[in-house]
This record gives C-alpha cells, structure tokens and sequence, in this order.
C-alpha cells in the first residue's frame, strides 16, 4: 500500500515565496516542507456540544499541528444518522472550516446498534460508515452493513468493543489498576470484535478499517488477516505507541478509550508500526470541557487531545532515535490514509523547523480541549505555516 499511495499522490508542494513573505515567514535552510497531514479519526463536536469544541476551533488546531484534512466522527447531536444531520454538520463545516472536514455517518440510528440506518441516502455526503464511540454488537447487523458499504463501494470504520466484557471498567485491565483499586477494562474486549468482524469482512468482501486499536493481540489477528488477502487497514494513536499503564496518574487526562494498555501492548503496536501491519495514524482528538476531566480516573469523560503536537510527538520519539523512518511517519500521516479514503491531496503543506525544541503546554493550545497525558513533553519540530487549497489556515505569526 506504501509506495502506491506514494506513487499516486506524491507531489512537489507549489511554495509561494510571496505567500510566505506576507505571512512573516522567512525560509531558513533549516525549515522543511511538507505535504498536509491526514488524520482519518477526530471529534470536533458539532453539532451538539460546541462547549468541548467547534468545527472552527477543531479545524484550526489541526492546521497548527500541520494536518489540511481531517475526518469527524458521528457521535454528535444529532448523530450523524440522517441526511439532514449530516447537512447540519455540512453547513457549519461549509462556514467555519479552515480546513478539509469529511464527515463520518453512523452505521446505526442514533449508534445504539438496534437499526440500521439509510446507507444507501447517506453514501455519497461522508466519508465511510462508523459507530464510533460504540461497537456494533450484533453479528447480523454488522454483517448487513457490510453487504451494504460493499455494494455502496465504501469502507466500515469500527470502533471495536464486546460491550458484554467491558463490565465498568475505565482503564487497562493491568497492573496500575489493580494496584490501585480501578476497574479494568480487558484486552479481549477490542481484540475479541476485531477478530469477528475480519471474519465478516472477508465472507462480505467489504473494505474494513479498525479504528485506534491499542493491544498486542489485536496487531496479530489483523497481521494474519492481511497475510490471508483480507481487505483491512487499521490506525492506532501516538499516545498508544509512547505510554504504557505503568506511566498512568490519577487524572483525567490519562483516560481515553480504549486505555492506555502495557508495555508488552506499546512493544507490538510499534512492530506493527515497523512492519506496515498498521496503516495510519489517527489522533482520535476528543476535546472535553476541562470540568469534564477534572474528576478523575474513574469519572472524567473519555478522551484526550493530540491533534496539535503529533508530528513532533513522532518525530522526536521515533524517527530521532531511528525506530521508523521518515519516510514511515509521512507513511502513516499523509499518504496511506490519504489513499485509503480516497482523500485527494491538492495545494496542502506546511512549514517545518525540525531543529527547534519546545515543551508541549496546554496554554498555548488552539483546540478548546487541553486534557492530555503529553503536557509538558520536550518535542523537536515547530509548525510555522500551514497551506490548505493555496490559502494560509494556520501562520504562527498570528
């Protein structure tokens, strides 16, 4: 998939001197550019809750992290289950984006996995089909929205969880949690529904994308799963491939879902990195009001932010000490879930001193979410431009 997507959308970023000159950016012999980054699994919040944050507080964050196309998830309200709540999403995206937003519409109605919603009227206006936030439970629903995404030639995304194996757990079902008292939430509860729906991928024939997946045995299945011809990508996030449940403190920044898992979990999705069996890199940025994360490991919201600092994340703690190459990372950022989604890369790039050092700092944040388990993490790497269709969506000059 790597040099294919390469080969098809590679191109040589049209630089305008005179662009940058009125920006106040001078080109240094250090600065790099690159073509705009691609994160395929976002909440942006509206509408719904634009008290967590909106389409144009969600868009310009990602310009400041170098990304020019993003794709939002449906668990909004309304959800994203009809055509006329995907044109209340459309209309804001229309108004305030600064950026590209492709819309995800719900498999099921209201995503509660009970029916199926109109696949066929809501093909055309989004990007693929997900419940995400929820596993889709049922075997015969989930097989007759593939039959219906593969006829309609789209792609499930799945968000991958056995409800029945999750019982109130809110962190990794690991050490941490049981040397403090937390409910945990077992491996077997994402690998367990990955492992069906490849199943149902291959019977269907459907194109099949496993979102943010976080354990060792779920790198392995989908590694087998493409060895046997099954048509499947998959992303995971930074903060599953740089922490583990050791590092976890008593805060509400360090929940997401799914968890944070072991340092046997980190060690596999990083040779699933190495190995190409994972195809993107997704931030899963899911803004809360700082209230909602200030209750906790067990009772804050889950979700975390990263849209602004994943570049340097990976750059600086895994291209620097040469675990991946850059060449990987702009893999993983830009090209495979460009291809995979079919998501055009036209005049989109961005302007990089890979040199300069910086310390990650929630104030200085443009999303209106600040929970993450990086703030204050050293990175190197400092956006100065971002250029989405020719015109400038982020300039560090204000």
């Amino acid at each position: 998939m790597n040099k294919s997507a390469r080969s098809e959308l590679r191109f040589t970023p049209n630089v305008d001197t005179k662009m940058l000159r009125n920006a106040g950016i001078a080109l240094s012999p250090t600065y790099t550019i690159l073509p705009g980054f691609c994160d395929v699994h976002v909440h942006f919040r509206e509408p719904g809750f634009s008290y967590k944050e909106t389409i144009a507080s969600g868009s310009r964050a990602a310009a400041h992290g170098g990304y020019t196309a993003v794709c939002t998830m449906p668990n909004l309200n309304p959800v994203a289950d009809t055509t006329e709540h995907l044109k209340e999403q459309q209309d804001i995206i229309d108004r305030d984006a600064c950026i590209h937003v492709y819309p995800y519409a719900a498999i099921t109605i209201g995503q509660l996995g009970k029916e199926m919603a109109d696949l066929e009227a809501l093909a055309g206006k989004c990007i693929s089909f997900s419940d995400d936030g929820h596993g889709v439970q049922s075997d015969d629903m989930m097989r007759e929205a593939m039959l219906r995404a593969n006829e309609l030639g789209k792609i499930i995304t799945a968000h991958c969880e056995v409800n029945d194996l999750l019982n109130g757990g809110y962190i990794h079902d690991g050490v941490y949690a049981k040397e403090h008292g937390h409910r945990g939430i077992c491996s077997e509860s994402e690998w367990r529904q990955i492992e069906r729906d490849l199943k149902l991928s291959d019977e269907t024939g459907c194109a099949y994308h496993v979102c943010h997946i976080s354990t060792k045995e779920s790198v392995s299945i989908i590694r087998d799963a493409k060895k046997s011809g099954v048509d499947v990508t998959c992303e995971t996030g930074p903060h599953y491939l740089l922490l583990d449940d050791s590092m976890l403190e008593e805060d509400g920044r360090w929940k997401m879902n799914p968890p944070i898992r072991s340092s046997a979990d980190r060690d596999a999705l990083i040779e699933g990195i190495i190995d190409g069996t994972i195809d993107c890199l997704a931030t899963d940025h899911a803004p809360h009001s700082a209230e909602e994360k200030s209750r906790g490991l067990e009772k804050s919201a889950f979700g975390v932010v990263g849209i602004e600092f994943a570049f340097p994340l990976m750059y600086t703690y895994m291209v620097m000490p040469g675990i991946i190459s850059m060449e990987r990372l702009e893999d993983l950022l830009i090209y495979n879930p460009r291809a995979r989604f079919n998501i055009p890369l036209g005049d989109d790039w961005s302007v990089w001193d890979l040199t300069e050092e910086w310390q990650i700092n929630k104030a200085e944040m443009l999303s209106m979410g600040c929970a993450t388990p990086f703030d204050g993490w050293r990175v190197s790497g400092r956006n100065y431009l971002t250029v989405c269709d020719g015109k400038i969506a982020y300039n560090i000059n204000g």
